[in-house]
């Protein structure tokens, strides 16, 4: 063999060799624990408590309503590839089971996050923040330290935002604005302090005499707003507004919901921006 030949194949070997050593030094994901959620309100949360241990993957986009959901194909690869998978287990959400089976992941780890009341709502938002910490926790334990400190930072964040939102609500006299809601923003409503004079279901427009009776029911009681839910029929209450002559808005219960609304703060902030431009007109 020539030398020529016998050097080029020496450069080729140590490039190779070169490689295989930096490869193995370059920083990776597989460290980061692999975390699908149903929706944007355990996604939200899972970035920040886990930070760059966690890399997370949303499904369900947050303007959709989960019961209106189709599954991708794209979407079991998803869970496919995952170590935990994160729902809420809602009604919406049948097509759960379907996509853990058809992923065939015999390493995935399935929670159900089961919380009541509206997520939107700070107290709500502070329990899921703690469920979702231990889970974090009892699956990567050793990067449990760090997800409870970024935990409590959040929850600190929470609280503070709540104490602002609450010292501008009393400034209102919100007890005296009735108003009716999508059934899906109760929660969050009655924590605004406004007064809910009736709530309506998605389909509510299909429905003629309960829309007459919600009509009739908002006439005597001088409703002066509808407030509807941007991913539950975010145009159920239209007609009775036009009926009532009053105004409406339409509400998120998920971040990123609205353009530049990617965490719950800035979420819950403009439903209220949008409650108290309703009110002052």
């Amino acid at each position: 063999m020539k030398k020529s030949n016998i050097l080029v194949i020496a450069i080729l070997v140590l490039s190779l060799i070169i490689a295989s050593l930096l490869g193995g030094c370059s920083p990776t994901s597989t460290s980061q624990l692999r975390v699908v959620t149903s929706t944007s309100l355990l996604a939200s949360t899972v970035e920040r408590v886990g930070g760059d241990m966690v890399d997370v993957v949303n499904i369900i986009p947050p303007a959709q309503c989960p019961g209106h959901f189709d599954v991708k194909p794209g979407d079991i690869q998803k869970l496919a590839d995952a170590d935990l998978f994160l729902m809420h287990g809602w009604q919406g959400e049948m097509f759960s089971q379907d996509l853990i089976a058809s992923a065939n992941n015999p390493d995935l780890t399935v929670v159900t996050i089961n919380i009541m009341g509206n997520w939107m709502t700070p107290s709500v938002q502070i329990q899921a923040t703690d469920e979702i910490t231990a889970i974090l926790c009892q699956i990567d334990d050793k990067n449990s330290s760090a997800y409870q400190q970024s935990a409590a930072e959040l929850k600190g964040k929470i609280e503070a935002k709540q104490a602002e939102i609450e010292a501008r609500l009393a400034q209102e006299d919100l007890a005296n604005i009735n108003v009716m809601c999508a059934d899906m923003l109760d929660g969050f409503i009655q924590w605004t302090g406004l007064n809910i004079v009736a709530t309506y279901p998605l389909q509510v427009e299909d429905n003629i005499l309960l829309t007459k009776e919600l009509v009739d029911k908002g006439r005597a009681a001088n409703v002066a707003l509808i407030i509807d839910n941007l991913q539950s029929g975010q145009d159920a209450g239209k007609g009775i507004a036009e009926e009532l002559g009053c105004q409406r808005i339409i509400l998120s219960n998920f971040p990123g919901g609205f353009d530049n609304t990617e965490t719950w703060e800035k979420a819950i902030d403009r439903n209220i921006e949008l409650i108290l431009e309703a009110i002052a007109q």
